[in-house]
């Protein structure tokens, strides 16, 4: 359910240019919000009143153990006006309104157990390190259970399913390598001025790469979507994009960030979903893009 809820600033640290990570804490246990779905965002309100609408940010890193009142949530995020501006240049202790969860994120059955290919694009790479962080947990769990079944050594380690992710950047400013090192089984890189792996993007490092896959989950600008719904149909493998729209409300009421639809939406009995409502997730082939 989502609510109102006042954090704190726990760290913010500056990853490569115009990108920051921001650690956010709750004040009190009642502003915990109570967990993340990997795909699902915030809305973080400027606290300069003349901007008055909430900044719609996907959760980058979930800790349910971060603070002594509930959880930390770390955003990433590239600085591209007054609200981002704001909320980099904030300090330690310093609070911040915000409204949450919002949206529907990645169901992570969707790929247990699978050959998954992640594809990141820009400031679509942090939302996907939530969800390579929990697949690669499920597939663990999963191996555990095939070794139990199957009667196997308690050494013998076993992992079900195959995690590769490709990503895109601009230039050799890698962020977040690291993290996704740690979390998937492989890592691939594309870059728009060639410096650093395949010249191009994170489409093209993976077809460079030959990887053999079953099911794909992206995020990023919206042409490299477009891309990835023609990347999965020609391999006839499904596709959940996480679409990036400008939002105003971010819950559903402004229909200002609308996508059409293959099929009816139930709100508006048309061919139309609201993309901070009924997404910002959506199997590729649902959606007109």
């Amino acid at each position: 359910m989502k609510k109102t809820a006042i954090m704190r600033i726990a760290g913010t640290k500056y990853l490569a240019e115009g990108i920051y990570r921001t650690e956010l804490v709750p004040v009190s246990p009642t502003d915990d919000l109570g967990g993340v779905i990997p795909g699902q965002f915030i809305g973080i309100y400027p606290n300069d009143r003349t901007a008055l609408l909430p900044r719609p940010i996907s959760i980058c890193r979930y800790n349910p153990f971060g603070s002594g009142n509930g959880g930390s949530y770390t955003v990433v995020y590239r600085t591209v006006g007054k609200g981002t501006n704001e909320l980099a240049g904030l300090s330690f202790g310093d609070s911040v309104r915000v409204i949450g969860m919002l949206g529907n994120g990645y169901d992570l059955d969707a790929f247990a157990g699978k050959r998954t290919l992640l594809l990141g694009g820009g400031i679509g790479i942090p939302p996907l390190l939530e969800l390579a962080a929990r697949i690669r947990a499920k597939n663990r769990e999963l191996g555990e259970i095939q070794r139990k079944t199957s009667g196997k050594n308690q050494s013998e380690k076993l992992y079900c399913g195959r995690l590769t992710a490709a990503l895109g950047y601009r230039n050799s400013e890698l962020f977040l390598m690291e993290e996704f090192a740690s979390a998937a089984d492989e890592v691939i890189v594309a870059t728009d001025d060639g410096s650093v792996g395949t010249h191009g993007t994170c489409i093209d490092a993976a077809r460079a790469a030959g990887t053999g896959f079953d099911v794909i989950a992206a995020c990023g600008p919206m042409p490299m979507l477009r891309g990835v719904k023609t990347f999965a149909a020609e391999r006839n493998v499904p596709a959940y994009i996480s679409l990036e729209e400008r939002m105003a409300c971010g819950v559903g009421v402004c229909l200002g960030c609308v996508v059409k639809t293959k099929e009816k939406d139930a709100h508006s009995n048309v061919n139309n979903a609201r993309v901070c409502t009924e997404g910002p997730v959506f199997l590729a082939e649902d959606v007109d893009i």
